[in-house]
């Protein structure tokens, strides 16, 4: 090796530390680490936030669907029942939930005559509210309180109670994995079966607005449909992100009873879904009849803002009735 080579290679630093200096400080490593962590937790949340964005945007642009209904078939409906939930079991039988003070129950009824073929009365003290089948096990929720009863699905014994994260308790449905919760609000909430933890919560838009007051649901071929409380319409809900995929209005049901002499019936309440025929049921509070439906596109252009009047409400108080 070359003088030269020699040179280059033992050369000394230009600025040799002084002697009796410290050694050059060297940036700690948990600052290194600690900055690292913090730029990923930044990107994370900044690609969440842009998830949600997306989502809700999507949900505010997607096309909505407006339908109405026709009769298919009309059965005979207790009139003393103040329906807050509804679901089809099999060979025409239904589960119901009934509500007010001292009248609240979950009963077995037969389709084509109305018949309470089993009751379970409950508590005085109890408002009882949505109803869902699940296991083999129905669960129920009841008005103004976080607590809910599971009954057997034979004799409607009760099995046990829960404890939801809902503020209170209005519907209840299921796709067979998770429940499906409301509360009143524009929520919408995803339910674990075994925890009762709610999973997710999605706020229910159409164009925009919110869509309170969201009461008994059902669980229809990907879609959670919701009675919203005291309008004629049912909300098709995307359980993904909570935009409203159609409007179904059944203002006719309501008018024809009273134009009948039903004076005494209240809201339209109760939506079941028969799976395997395919059939589509509903009936309201106090309603003398419970009718099997037909949904329907509706021709005509809907005018701007005739939902937002019709199917759209204040927020109720949470002790307003449900």
């Amino acid at each position: 090796m070359g003088t030269k080579s020699l040179k280059r290679r033992f050369r000394e630093p230009q600025n040799p530390p002084m002697a009796g200096s410290p050694p050059p400080r060297r940036k700690p490593r948990f600052h290194v680490t600690a900055s690292v962590l913090l730029s990923a937790l930044l990107v994370v949340s900044v690609i969440a936030l842009l998830l949600l964005s997306s989502n809700k945007w999507r949900a505010l642009q997607r096309a909505v669907s407006y339908e109405t209904v026709t009769v298919v078939n009309a059965f005979p409906h207790d009139p003393q029942a103040f329906t807050q939930g509804l679901l089809y079991y099999e060979n025409d039988t239904f589960f119901e939930s009934t509500g007010l003070y001292g009248k609240s129950s979950v009963r077995k009824v037969a389709l084509h005559t109305g018949k309470v073929e089993n009751l379970k009365q409950m508590d005085d003290s109890l408002f009882g509210e949505g109803l869902t089948l699940l296991n083999n096990r129905l669960f129920q929720v009841t008005w103004l309180q976080q607590t809910g009863f599971i009954y057997d699905l034979k004799n409607l014994s009760q099995l046990g109670t829960f404890n939801h994260d809902m503020k209170d308790g209005w519907g209840l449905a299921t796709d067979g994995r998770v429940l499906f919760g409301s509360d009143g609000s524009s929520a919408l909430y995803q339910i674990d079966p075994q925890t009762f933890k709610a999973v997710s919560k999605q706020v229910v838009y159409y164009k925009g607005h919110q869509v309170h007051n969201l009461n008994e649901l059902e669980y229809i071929d990907g879609e959670v449909w919701a009675n919203v409380f005291t309008t004629d319409c049912i909300a098709r809900i995307s359980p993904n992100d909570g935009g409203v995929l159609g409007w179904i209005l059944l203002p006719n049901l309501r008018k024809e009873l009273i134009e009948a002499g039903n004076h005494g019936i209240d809201v339209l309440n109760g939506i079941a879904w028969d799976g395997e025929q395919k059939r589509i049921f509903v009936t309201g509070k106090l309603w003398p009849k419970l009718y099997e439906i037909k949904v329907s596109p509706i021709k005509k252009p809907i005018e701007e803002g005739f939902i937002e009047q019709l199917c759209l409400r204040r927020p109720f108080n949470f002790h307003d009735f449900s």
